[in-house]
């Protein structure tokens, strides 16, 4: 395929208070879209204008959730360049993600290619305000017209830029999790590592009523015995106890994080002794109680790091430290996006410029 463009008869008015950009809520002007079907194959590939998608009633998104997507952003560097953090990564998770769900493999360098393309072309709408960022979302769906079980051959495969505020306008502070033992997110062989918004609807009923106890955000145990700790919210999570860090390892349930993989490059590269294993909630409330449960923080590419201060389990409360932020997480939040925003040398080959 090669890339068309479909210019926009009128553009729209950009954000003048970069500090009210929120969250997913403001769109930019254009949008790719590739299309692909059982007789053509992926016969259409197009930059054009953003509008509303045309679906039928029937499509097999609407019912069987045959979709998956991902996120990254770009951002601009004080010296006018604009990067983007491991987007390949980003690719290589969305295929997976697509092949679990028995989707029809689409060729991820062309798609990166193209996001590329859309990203210089609305290089006006990165926003420039400390810790803001585009926000990139490719979303992959099935939409055959069929009210039936079965595997699609019809795809939408589209990408949608969105300007996104600061993560943390008022600076990184410990959040309270609560540990959730009636719902579970996923099971060892389910979806659990993939990026199927069929994960994230399961979650939603969990983090309301946690939001209506004062909590921020959830910690989701295993789906069999309810004991071992996988993730917090929609985020990747680490532990540092007694001077390692230990992160739950990847063994069918858990999301790979692009940013949990910095993570622990990072801490290698530091000298911190770091596992990847199954860690209980008893473990943890031992390590609280011997004093040795130093720093919990999630990871993702929102957040970057999440510090939590404590933990709610039933009636026990584990308190982190002394609840401030640990040092090691903000070494690792100030490094990623020290690297994010071109104000760290990357020794590591991790972002990708933009040639404008």
């Amino acid at each position: 395929m090669q890339l068309g463009f479909m210019k926009r008869e009128s553009l729209k008015e950009k954000p003048a208070d970069e500090s009210k950009l929120g969250f997913g809520r403001i769109f930019t002007d254009y949008m790719v879209m590739m299309k692909r079907d059982k007789k053509r194959g992926w016969y259409y590939a197009a930059i054009e204008p953003f509008e509303d998608l045309r679906l039928s009633p029937a499509a097999l998104v609407l019912h069987y959730a045959q979709e998956v997507f991902e996120g990254l952003k770009a951002y601009y560097t004080e010296d006018g360049r604009i990067l983007l953090f491991r987007p390949w990564e980003n690719m290589k998770r969305m295929a997976l993600s697509a092949a679990r769900l028995s989707m029809v493999p689409f060729d991820g360098e062309f798609l990166l290619n193209s996001i590329y393309e859309l990203v210089k072309l609305e290089k006006d709408w990165i926003p420039k305000a400390p810790g803001t960022s585009l926000y990139i979302r490719p979303t992959y769906i099935g939409v055959d017209p069929f009210v039936g079980v079965a595997a699609a051959e019809e795809y939408l495969l589209y990408v949608i830029l969105s300007p996104v505020g600061a993560y943390y306008p008022r600076g990184l502070e410990p959040v309270d999790i609560f540990v959730e033992s009636n719902y579970v997110r996923t099971v060892r062989g389910g979806t659990g590592t993939t990026k199927a918004g069929a994960n994230y609807a399961i979650s939603l009923l969990a983090g309301e009523e946690a939001h209506k106890k004062g909590f921020s955000q959830v910690l989701w145990l295993d789906g069999v015995e309810k004991t071992y700790v996988e993730e917090v919210g929609s985020m990747n999570i680490f532990f540092k106890i007694g001077g390692e860090i230990i992160t739950p390892s990847l063994q069918g349930s858990i999301l790979p994080g692009v940013t949990r993989d910095s993570i622990l490059r990072l801490a290698r590269d530091m000298g911190i002794p770091v596992c990847e294993r199954r860690i209980s909630i008893y473990e943890i409330e031992e390590a609280q109680e011997n004093g040795k449960l130093e720093e919990v923080f999630g990871s993702g590419t929102a957040a970057v790091v999440s510090p939590v201060g404590r933990l709610i389990w039933g009636d026990k409360t584990i308190t982190v430290g002394d609840g401030n932020m640990g040092k090691a997480t903000r070494v690792f939040y100030d490094t990623i996006t020290g690297i994010q925003y071109g104000r760290i040398a990357d020794k590591y080959g991790w972002t990708h410029e933009l040639r404008l």
